[in-house]
């Protein structure tokens, strides 16, 4: 089964009695209020010349990124893996290190509530280093009682969205950054559990084939 915007959109649909606290691989969406195009545009040379179109990050979209790295910090038990910023929206993969099982335990779990995309043809998942400087630890950063175990995704969620937007407003008020209607991300997101490893990879492939789908993405306004 691919991944249907029209289905499977911003709302959480989340298990009933799931606890999201547990380890695990989850697929996230955020997309922007009224998905207004406020993190950059693509590049049309690549597709001109045939190929893929670049994302063109600006301002803003460079600051969500920097947030985005900036989770493993907060949430030392959490790890960011794929991750794609489009103009209206955004896709990741946070892996859940507390308890439960382990991903190579996943395997015979294959074809659960999977949704995504083709297999990625051997790329692996890229753990990517957050641009907090080297020297800072964790508690240095954030004092003991804020750095946070055993939060449920949607804690991580919710502290994304509390940070990007206030760093937004900020923009907005010093560098005339696009102004956002009432919120900055929409109020629900979309989330799944990933199941096993062949999941996985096609989920993360379709993170990073994303932008070559732009023209007919469903979340483009």
């Amino acid at each position: 089964m691919t991944y249907n915007p029209q289905i499977h959109h911003r709302r959480s649909i989340r298990l009933k009695g799931y606890d999201y606290s547990k380890k695990g691989f989850y697929f996230i969406t955020m997309c922007v209020q009224k998905r207004k195009n406020l993190f950059g545009k693509f590049d049309s040379v690549g597709a001109a010349l045939g190929g893929c179109p670049n994302m063109m990050l600006n301002d803003a979209g460079i600051m969500v990124e920097r947030w985005y790295r900036e989770l493993e910090n907060k949430y030392p038990d959490k790890q960011c893996h794929q991750m794609i910023i489009m103009p209206n929206h955004i896709h990741y993969i946070i892996e859940n290190l507390n308890v439960g099982i382990q991903i190579d335990q996943m395997d015979g779990m294959d074809g659960m509530d999977a949704h995504v995309g083709a297999p990625p043809h051997g790329r692996p998942l890229i753990k990517h280093q957050t641009n907090i400087n080297d020297n800072d630890s964790k508690n240095e950063k954030y004092g003991f009682q804020n750095i946070k175990y055993n939060a449920t995704i949607g804690d991580l969620v919710d502290w994304f969205k509390t940070m990007t937007t206030n760093e937004y407003i900020r923009g907005v008020k010093q560098f005339d950054w696009p102004r956002f209607d009432g919120k900055l991300w929409q109020r629900n997101y979309y989330e799944h559990i990933i199941r096993s490893t062949g999941e996985l990879n096609r989920i993360a492939n379709y993170i990073i084939n994303n932008p070559a789908k732009w023209h007919n993405d469903k979340f483009r306004n």
